[in-house]
């Protein structure tokens, strides 16, 4: 095939069943599109790319061709997603999670989507828990002050229906409805492939988390205008490949953290980092004493201190990438974009 609709990137690491089923499920849903399906395996130690080199052995289809990379390093996330797409030839780049499912010719629908909708040049569909029942991270605005107060202080997660407490989960809104947003989910987002190569794919300086944000707000910079299609649907199980709730956060916090100094100012970027170190200090605050009474929030405590000792991690996050919020407010465009 020498042009396609879309190429499709999955990066899997440690997650060899889960990865399969994505597979399984994406192309049983796969409906008439021709498909680039590209796999990059980040050196997974259970077997993944070998488990999948046979899978793919298997599969014998039309209008779809499979390829995987076996990687003998961990790339981090983004790099890994922007060595599955270098050689992209769909008119489209897919970025799915391996811990989702396809549902309901879910791609094929966002592809369709996408050809209604080509200002846009930025596409994401409504995510599912495993239960059925919504997943809202498909979507996200960008980080605020206020935003990361409420974060910080847990009024997000108390009151995740009101636009006030929640503003970057856009509170309220159900993903049932066509809607620009500012910041497509990584886990299933879909590309202009001519926007991708424009912006160099993901930026390298993001290992984990931050990385989709990032790139959506790189490209809303260029006139992009994203847009979440209700439509088309997955489940997205989320967080799969990380075993330890620490190391999670860490990342989480570090990719937040490389977002403030880029695209905040100076003073807000300070004040949101310092919200990191409050969202940590309250939930240690809290569970410690909780934890010497429920034996069962013991290891949430443990967890939460670990966290909150690990503060430099974010902090020093900020720091490297607040050059880059320099240069983009001197008014150097071209900063910021991946090398």
């Amino acid at each position: 095939m020498d042009s396609v609709d879309v190429t499709v990137v999955v990066v899997s690491y440690r997650t060899r069943e889960i990865t399969l089923e994505c597979l399984r499920s994406f192309i049983a849903e796969r409906g008439d599109l021709t498909v680039d399906l590209v796999v990059v395996d980040n050196d997974s130690p259970d077997g993944s790319a070998e488990a999948i080199a046979e899978f793919f052995g298997t599969i014998q289809e039309p209008g779809l061709e499979l390829t995987l990379h076996g990687l003998s390093e961990n790339l981090g996330f983004g790099a890994a997603c922007n060595f599955g797409a270098k050689d992209a030839r769909g008119r489209y780049v897919l970025m799915l999670n391996p811990d989702t499912v396809t549902l309901r010719r879910g791609v094929e629908r966002l592809v369709a989507f996408a050809d209604r909708h080509p200002e846009a040049r930025m596409w994401g569909g409504r995510t599912l828990h495993l239960d059925g029942s919504l997943n809202p991270a498909s979507a996200w605005a960008q980080p605020t002050p206020w935003s990361s107060l409420a974060c910080a202080l847990g009024l997000s997660s108390l009151f995740p229906d009101w636009t006030i407490t929640n503003p970057e989960g856009y509170g309220g809104w159900r993903r049932d409805s066509v809607k620009e947003v500012e910041i497509v989910s990584g886990c299933f987002m879909l590309v202009d492939t001519a926007l991708w190569n424009e912006l160099g794919g993901f930026h390298p300086d993001f290992w984990m988390y931050g990385e989709d944000a990032d790139i959506s707000l790189r490209a809303r910079a260029r006139g992009a205008r994203p847009l979440i299609d209700p439509e088309s649907e997955i489940v997205h199980i989320g967080g799969a490949s990380e075993t330890v709730r620490a190391d999670q956060m860490v990342r989480l916090f570090s990719g937040k953290a490389q977002l403030y100094g880029k695209f905040s100012s100076a003073a807000s970027g300070w004040f949101e980092v310092r919200c990191l170190d409050l969202w940590a200090l309250i939930r240690v605050a809290i569970l410690t004493p909780v934890s010497w009474a429920l034996s069962s929030k013991r290891a949430s405590a443990a967890a939460w201190r670990d966290i909150w000792s690990r503060r430099s991690e974010w902090r020093s996050a900020f720091v490297r990438t607040a050059r880059y919020g320099a240069e983009l407010r001197s008014g150097n465009s071209n900063q910021g974009e991946a090398a």
